[in-house]
């Protein structure tokens, strides 16, 4: 049997957990955290990816690794495809800022399932998945693989804190470590994304993702410190292709 390849020019992410374990073993990771995404990076992601590597270093790791695993099956059909999200996220890592990702500590591979929204039993499936490449640490976010509920859109189809709390207790995954997924928003005082301090609420600005989709798509540029210029620059050429198509 040959190697699946979908010749996209991104077969050299598609990477199998044994090639992930040996990568980690190449650059002498002593701890991996994974982090899964389906939405382009923001400095507030960057936060904390960043904040969970120290996490690490203070708890005795000398050389912790992220592992940066964006899904690469199906999603749904307004979410930014995959080759732009993966140019968008290796924009990131190239970026020679404060807010970029430390690309000798990050190692960037495609996830090839597909997003089922399926909540807290498909958590337990992208946790499971992640232990089996050599990862301990698992970042886990509010209502993961959920969705808005069909009859309100503005109620969650699932319970937000379900899915973290199945992976404390589904068999199997005992050694894997979950991480919460603390919430960052921009901070206008600080110009800069920042975790949320509620004590401070009139400081910040929830940018939602419509918010953003707007600003990309109508040639703007974020308020500073809200994502690196040259992944916003892979973003907002996406979404103005989209309007000339149109």
């Amino acid at each position: 049997m040959e190697r699946i390849r979908w010749n996209d020019g991104l077969d050299q992410f598609r990477l199998t957990p044994n090639e992930l374990r040996q990568r980690f073993c190449d650059i002498k990771a002593d701890a991996v955290f994974a982090f899964q995404l389906r939405n382009p990076i923001h400095n507030g992601h960057s936060l904390l990816m960043q904040t969970t590597r120290q996490l690490l270093i203070d708890g005795g790791f000398q050389n912790p690794v992220l592992l940066l695993h964006p899904l690469g099956g199906w999603t749904k059909e307004d979410d930014v495809p995959l080759p732009v999200r993966m140019a968008q996220h290796q924009a990131f890592l190239n970026e020679d800022e404060d807010d970029r990702l430390d690309r000798s500590r990050t190692v960037l591979a495609i996830f090839p399932s597909p997003m089922s929204y399926a909540g807290p039993t498909e958590v337990q499936w992208h946790a499971k998945s992640r232990m089996c490449t050599g990862a301990r640490f698992y970042i886990v976010g509010r209502d993961p693989a959920g969705l808005p509920h069909p009859s309100d859109k503005s109620k969650d189809l699932y319970d937000s804190t379900h899915g973290s709390k199945v992976l404390t207790m589904a068999p199997g995954l005992n050694e894997l470590q979950i991480l919460p997924f603390k919430v960052a928003a921009y901070n206008h005082v600080l110009k800069n994304m920042t975790f949320y301090d509620p004590n401070k609420h009139d400081e910040y600005d929830f940018i939602s993702g419509t918010r953003m989709r707007k600003i990309a798509r109508n040639g703007e540029q974020p308020p500073e410190g809200f994502m690196v210029p040259a992944g916003w620059k892979v973003l907002s050429t996406y979404y103005q292709s989209l309007g000339a198509t149109s």
